[in-house]
C-alpha cells in the first residue's frame, strides 16, 4: 500500500503539531493597564488611608497646655512723669588761687579735709610788706602827736589853724598808707572764700605763683544742682517749683529729690531744647559734681489708664501685642483655656508697668511669663509658680 497516495495524508512526519497562533497586542495593553490602575488605586487608597490615620491620632492625642504665668489688665492712675538725663553740678566750686604774685612760704591746709569760710590755706612771701606797714604805723603814731599837739595849740590861739590842718593830712595819710598795706598783706595769705571740702593740692613750698595760679579746688557738697534738658514739646509741661526725682549709677536703688529752680527762658535753637536746673540737698554728702544722672519730673496726674505688667507686651516690627486668656466650655461639658494674641497700642511705661492705650479692658486676663512659647489660640495652664520679679522693680546690687 503507497502510504504517499493516501487521501489528506501529507509527507511530513505525524508527530509536528500544528504552530500556535500568536496573542494579540490588545490582550498585553488591556492586562498591564490593569495592573496599572490597581497599583495607582492601591497607593491612593494607602495615602488616604495614612491620612485619615495621622489625622486621628492628632486629634486623639492633644498637647498638653503650656503653663503660663497670668496678670490682670488693671485701671489705675499712672504717674505722670517727664524724664531726662543731666548732670551733677555743685552750687559752690572754685579753684582757689592768690590775687597777686608771690612766693609760698607756708601751706596750711590739708588735702580732703573740710575748712570753714576763712580758714588760712597758703601764705605768700610778705616781709616786705610787713616793714612798709611798721613804718606806716610809725608814721601814723608821729603823726598822731602832731596833730594832737597842733590841735591843743589853735585851742588857745597858740598856732594857726592851718598847722592842724597839715598835722591832720599827715595823719589821713599814714593811716591810708597802713590800710594799703594790710591790704596787699591780706592779699598774701590766701583763705577759703566759702566752707567746703578741699580737693587736691597743686602747689608746693618755695613755689612761685602768679596771680590766677589754682592752688586747690574746694567744693561745697551740702547743695548740688541737677542740669538736664528737655524738648521744646514737654517745656510747656515744666515749672519752678515741680519735683525732681534723680537716680544715679554709683547708688543703685536710691532715689534723690530736688526741686525745679531754674527754666532757661530760651530754647537752643540748633536741637530746640530747653534748659531746667533743679536744686539737690545733699546732707549725707555721697552725690558728686559731674555724677551722671536720670531726672524725672513728677507732673500732675492724669485719667485712669489700662495698664499691664511690661512683660506681657511683646514688641515685633508689626506691632505691639499681648496674649489675652479665654475660656471656652469643650463638648463634653469642661472649660479649657486658650491664649488669644490680641494687637495693642501702647503708651508711657512706669515702674514696669505698660500703659495700654487701645486694644485691652479693666479685668482682661493676659499672659505675663511664658508667651515666647506660644501660638495664637494654643491651649494654655496658669501656674501656681509666683510671678518672676519685673525688671524694672528687681533689686540692683
Amino acid at each position: 500500500m503507497n502510504i504517499v497516495a493516501e487521501h489528506k495524508i501529507s509527507g511530513e512526519p505525524i508527530d509536528n503539531k500544528a504552530p500556535k497562533r500568536p496573542v494579540r497586542p490588545v490582550r498585553w495593553f488591556i492586562i498591564v493597564g490593569t495592573l496599572l490602575a490597581v497599583l495607582v488605586g492601591g497607593l491612593v487608597w494607602f495615602n488616604y488611608f495614612r491620612g485619615q490615620m495621622i489625622k486621628q491620632f492628632f486629634a486623639n492625642n492633644k498637647p498638653p497646655p503650656t503653663a503660663v504665668s497670668a496678670a490682670e489688665a488693671k485701671s489705675e492712675v499712672v504717674p505722670n512723669l517727664l524724664t531726662a538725663v543731666g548732670s551733677l553740678v555743685a552750687v559752690h566750686q572754685v579753684d582757689v588761687s592768690a590775687d597777686v604774685n608771690g612766693r609760698v612760704t607756708e601751706i596750711k591746709f590739708e588735702p580732703g579735709t573740710h575748712v570753714e569760710a576763712g580758714t588760712p590755706l597758703v601764705q605768700l612771701f610778705d616781709t616786705p610788706e610787713q616793714g612798709d606797714l611798721a613804718s606806716y604805723k610809725a608814721q601814723a603814731t608821729v603823726a598822731q602827736l602832731s596833730l594832737d599837739r597842733a590841735k591843743q595849740l589853735a585851742s588857745r590861739q597858740f598856732g594857726p589853724q592851718a598847722t592842724v590842718d597839715q598835722a591832720q593830712a599827715a595823719y589821713d595819710q599814714a593811716q591810708a598808707g597802713i590800710a594799703k598795706t594790710e591790704a596787699l598783706i591780706s592779699q598774701k595769705l590766701v583763705r577759703a572764700p566759702f566752707s567746703g571740702d578741699l580737693g587736691m593740692r597743686k602747689v608746693e613750698v618755695g613755689q612761685y605763683l602768679t596771680a590766677g595760679t589754682a592752688i586747690v579746688s574746694l567744693t561745697d557738697l551740702s547743695e548740688l544742682w541737677a542740669n538736664f534738658t528737655v524738648t521744646e514739646k514737654d517745656s510747656g509741661s515744666l515749672k519752678v517749683g515741680q519735683t525732681v526725682r534723680l537716680k544715679v549709677d554709683a547708688y543703685p536703688g536710691r532715689t534723690f529729690e530736688g526741686k525745679i529752680t531754674t527754666i532757661e527762658p530760651q530754647i537752643a535753637a540748633d536741637t530746640r531744647n530747653i534748659r531746667v536746673q533743679a536744686t539737690i540737698a545733699n546732707p549725707e554728702k555721697i552725690l558728686k559734681p559731674g555724677m551722671f544722672v536720670t531726672t524725672t519730673v513728677v507732673l500732675p496726674d492724669k485719667p485712669a489708664v489700662i495698664t499691664v505688667p511690661e512683660t506681657a507686651v511683646d514688641y515685633t516690627l508689626y506691632g505691639d501685642s499681648v496674649f489675652v486668656i479665654t475660656e471656652k466650655k469643650e463638648a463634653d461639658g469642661k472649660t479649657s483655656l486658650s491664649a488669644v494674641r490680641t494687637f495693642v497700642q501702647t503708651g508711657n511705661r512706669v515702674e514696669g508697668r505698660v500703659e495700654i492705650v487701645k486694644g485691652l479692658k479693666a479685668g482682661d486676663k493676659v499672659v505675663a511669663v511664658g508667651q515666647l512659647k506660644l501660638q495664637s489660640g494654643a491651649p494654655v495652664s496658669i501656674s501656681t509658680d509666683p510671678t518672676p520679679a519685673i525688671p524694672a522693680q528687681a533689686p540692683r546690687y
